[in-house]
């Protein structure tokens, strides 16, 4: 692949382009794994080439378990992206998190069931730590950019992922809640894992856009009040990618480029030639 980039942008639920590229270029990549969700588009912002990606595919068409996730990230990678910016809709479980505001996590609570969660399998085993699962660099620099567009946001906070499409029930929002969660959405894992086994850094712009269905004076979510929070909140996330870009900081002083250093455990003679060569994207500076 020719066309290198050093970030990635991947769009959900309403984020569906990315204003002030110029010089673009749309891309078809191929992975082992499939297809990526839609093509990718690369172009210059601010004298950096961005990679674009939206996630749910043009048109919204993919629901959350059925996003390729694995080939999104392989291809993104495949681009040369360190790091990844995810700007997403997530209902708030805590009532300081409001609609409109801009949530940066740290943590993830896995709740989903249905999806590959790994590159590796099929006679090559690695086990990826993700104690930290969002890179503290990356979410800093997010952190500063939406700051700057002038948006409210809070950095922290764990974010729990459901399986979908549907949305929670009261029970399970109030167990949530119970639990210590303060934002929920569909998508978080396993892409966030996915990027760590890849040595992605990787960052949530999470966009609040309802009280998910816990609050007793809030309506319950629905499709047209999240896509109206985000046409509101579109502008705000287009100039804080602006920003972040603007201000980018290019050296990488996290742990995330090294990931699998210590992480795979399979003998190198035992792993199938055909998984290897599969997998050579990720592991190949180490075999």
């Amino acid at each position: 692949m020719t066309e290198q980039v050093s970030l990635a942008i991947i769009g959900g639920s309403g984020l569906y382009a990315m204003q002030g590229l110029a010089n673009t270029k749309e891309l078809n990549i191929d992975t082992p794994f499939g297809k990526p969700s839609a093509p990718i588009v690369v172009g210059t912002l601010e004298g950096l080439r961005v990679a674009f990606l939206a996630r749910h595919g043009i048109g919204h068409h993919i629901t959350p378990s059925e996003v390729p996730y694995r080939a999104n990230i392989y291809a993104l990678k495949s681009l040369g992206a360190q790091r990844i910016v995810s700007i997403s809709a997530c209902g708030s479980l805590k009532e300081e998190l409001a609609p409109g505001h801009i949530v940066i996590p740290d943590q993830i609570y896995d709740n989903t069931h249905k999806r590959a969660r790994s590159f590796f399998g099929e006679g090559f085993v690695a086990h990826v730590g993700v104690a930290e699962p969002f890179c503290s660099d990356l979410s800093g620099q997010v952190e500063s950019a939406v700051r700057a567009a002038g948006g409210v946001v809070h950095r922290g906070g764990s974010l729990i992922t459901i399986e979908g499409p549907r949305f929670s029930t009261k029970a399970e929002s109030n167990t949530y809640r119970a639990w210590g969660m303060s934002i929920i959405g569909m998508t978080a894992s396993p892409e966030a894992f996915l990027a760590r086994e890849a040595e992605i850094c990787y960052a949530t712009m999470a966009h609040v856009t309802d009280y998910d269905v816990w609050h007793v004076s809030e309506a319950p979510v629905t499709v047209e009040m999240v896509i109206q929070t985000l046409n509101r909140n579109t502008e705000l996330a287009q100039e804080a990618v602006r920003l972040l870009v603007r201000n980018f900081r290019h050296e990488r002083k996290c742990e995330c480029g090294h990931a699998l250093a210590t992480a795979m455990i399979t003998r190198r003679d035992v792993i199938p030639p055909e998984t290897l060569q599969k997998l050579d994207l990720l592991v190949g500076k180490y075999m």
